[in-house]
């Protein structure tokens, strides 16, 4: 008994320490107080687990130095990622959107959040401190953008106006790649020209940020602190994996204090009827006509199933149907074909995975070492990449143009001009 008393006691100690790791793994974690204010849904908790919802899903919001927007922008911002992440209560989404309430339930959301996949580690990824150039990464964010007013069109959209967004949207795609060109040929100067001042022999050059350290001493006591505020994180993280375990145990109580949440259709209130005794005759009437009508359209359903069966199996018999049948199947055996020697092409180990720090090599027969990369193999992959997206790119749109011209042909009174070939 006093044993067992012991470890109660144990586990029950080690749960501050449990969520002030998390609390300080987590970017501007809100303290260990809110954590427990939560669990008895306490609505002074509610503005630091929105907050802290929103930074975890905005990149941009990671640091400080941007404005945050209004609370009921940030309130619709994580109910939407919640809702397209997949998050399976529905009382999030019933929630007031001036973050005044609903604490207990953020506090679901996060722990949901961290038993889904490894968030600590995607966001210690995200706010790591790089001292060297880093090939960025090649992976699209997940989380989508903050939410915009959504305006129904009155009438047909005019397609000069569709034309005019896509040349601005080439327009800006133009300016950067134009602005990522120009930023490869200032890295490419500064490692020409800090060539041979570096200690480490392998790297034989300085990055961006030790030359910035050079002209700017007081830019280095900040990068200091930065590495200081990253080896802060990481502890806590590493402190936070020692005692997940009684985090959950704990969270298990969290949830056994809310309301059972029922059906979709459980939440809203249901008003029965009350229904006196004489009409009770008259229900049961029509309970047997509903009934019987019931049977008369099982009987006309199966009589039009076995009907569409007979024309869809002759369809099956006859030669007509099986060439194109042999060349339906010629046609996905040449895709697959094409599909394997592209997944062949994508296995080569010069694939980014990422990050990788960019390196000026002046010797051309050497190899790189066990964990780097050509910059010429990294280009071959991709342009083989792209030759596969530019072929099938064609052959979309070849085949959007015949159903065009096949739809254009039904009307006699149209005439289809197609769109000049870019």
């Amino acid at each position: 008994m006093g044993r067992r008393r012991r470890r109660v006691d144990g586990a029950a100690g080690a749960l501050p320490e449990a969520i002030a790791a998390l609390s300080r793994s987590l970017p501007a974690g809100p303290s260990p107080e809110i954590f427990r204010r939560a669990k008895f849904d306490r609505p002074e908790a509610a503005p630091a687990l929105w907050q802290l919802l929103f930074r975890l899903f905005s990149p941009l919001a990671a640091d400080n130095t941007s404005v945050p927007p209004a609370p009921e922008t940030q309130a619709r911002f994580v109910k939407s990622v919640l809702r397209s992440q997949g998050y399976p209560r529905s009382a999030l989404s019933q929630l007031p959107e001036d973050n005044s309430q609903g604490s207990r339930e953020l506090l679901l959301a996060l722990s949901w959040l961290l038993a889904r996949g490894p968030l600590l580690e995607r966001l210690l990824a995200q706010t790591r401190v790089h001292l060297g150039d880093h090939v960025p990464q090649w992976e699209a964010p997940a989380s989508p953008g903050l939410p915009t007013s959504h305006v129904e069109a009155e009438g047909p959209v005019d397609l000069r106006q569709v034309q005019w967004l896509m040349g601005k949207l080439r327009f800006r795609w133009r300016r950067l790649v134009s602005s990522q060109q120009e930023q490869c040929t200032l890295l490419s100067k500064i490692h020409l020209y800090t060539r041979g001042c570096h200690s480490d022999q392998s790297l034989r050059h300085l990055s961006v940020a030790e030359t910035e350290m050079l002209r700017d001493p007081e830019g280095g006591h900040q990068l200091l602190q930065a590495l200081q505020h990253e080896n802060a994180r990481l502890e806590a993280a590493l402190e936070w994996r020692r005692l997940e375990l009684v985090f959950w145990k704990w969270m298990d109580t969290v949830l056994g204090a809310c309301p059972p949440e029922g059906p979709t259709g459980a939440s809203q209130p249901t008003f029965l009827p009350s229904i006196p005794g004489p009409r009770l005759g008259e229900l049961e009437l029509v309970a047997q006509e509903l009934q019987a009508l019931q049977e008369e359209l099982q009987k006309v359903v199966e009589t039009r199933w076995v009907t569409w069966e007979a024309q869809a199996g002759g369809l099956g018999r006859g030669p007509e149907w099986s060439t194109t049948r042999r060349a339906l199947q010629e046609a996905v055996e040449q895709e697959l074909v094409a599909l394997r020697e592209s997944w062949e092409q994508s296995r080569d180990p010069a694939q980014p995975r990422g990050p990788y720090r960019l390196v000026r090599s002046e010797d051309k027969d050497g190899k790189p070492g066990a964990q780097g990369l050509r910059a010429a193999e990294v280009i071959k992959v991709l342009r083989t990449q792209e030759s596969c997206l530019e072929t099938t790119l064609r052959q979309l749109q070849e085949q959007c143009r015949q159903e065009l011209a096949r739809l254009a042909g039904a009307l006699p009174g149209l005439i289809w001009i197609l769109p000049p070939r870019r």
